[in-house]
């Protein structure tokens, strides 16, 4: 009965995930549409070290037994991806890759409890959505990979941070 409440939930938090994306993509089109400048991302060729590298020690190629090594124990393992609860505020999903290695990094902080600021993530300069929400990607391609913010509308705005391998 637990298992299939922690699926429930799972299931519930992945649905809740892929359709706030949308959403924010669906801002994204229609910020654009009304003729407002929305910046895709920054790229940043120069060798520069990305502000926000690693969530609690794990980076991006990274083994799984190192990720459980340092994060404890999942929620919910899995091959392929990795789901952490640290409260009921702050959530992590570990993807892998076929080869077992981190492929990408994505928290989130319900109501922005506990997130850092943005700046600390992206740097200084962040796009304002029509609707008061946050965006920014930024990509370190010397690095292989991208960092990206999002906060949603509203001043309680779920903070979305992603860094990921760049295909």
């Amino acid at each position: 009965m637990i298992h299939n409440k922690r699926n429930d939930f799972c299931v519930g938090l992945s649905t809740a995930v892929v359709i706030m994306t949308a959403l924010l993509l669906l801002g994204a089109t229609v910020a654009g549409a009304q003729g407002r400048a929305v910046s895709k991302s920054a790229h940043i060729s120069a060798p520069q070290q990305p502000l926000y590298s690693e969530f609690r020690g794990v980076r991006v190629g990274m083994s799984t037994a190192d990720v459980r090594t340092k994060l404890g124990a999942p929620f919910q393992p899995a091959d392929d991806m990795d789901l952490y609860l640290f409260s009921e505020k702050e959530t992590a999903q570990i993807v892998y890759d076929a080869a077992h290695t981190v492929k990408t990094i994505s928290v989130d902080y319900a109501g922005g409890v506990g997130a850092p600021d943005y700046k600390s993530v992206v740097g200084p300069e962040i796009e304002v959505m029509v609707d008061g929400s946050l965006y920014k990607l930024v990509r370190y391609d010397s690095f292989g990979v991208w960092v990206m913010y999002n906060r949603g509308a509203g001043d309680a705005g779920t903070v979305t941070i992603t860094i990921q391998k760049s295909p």
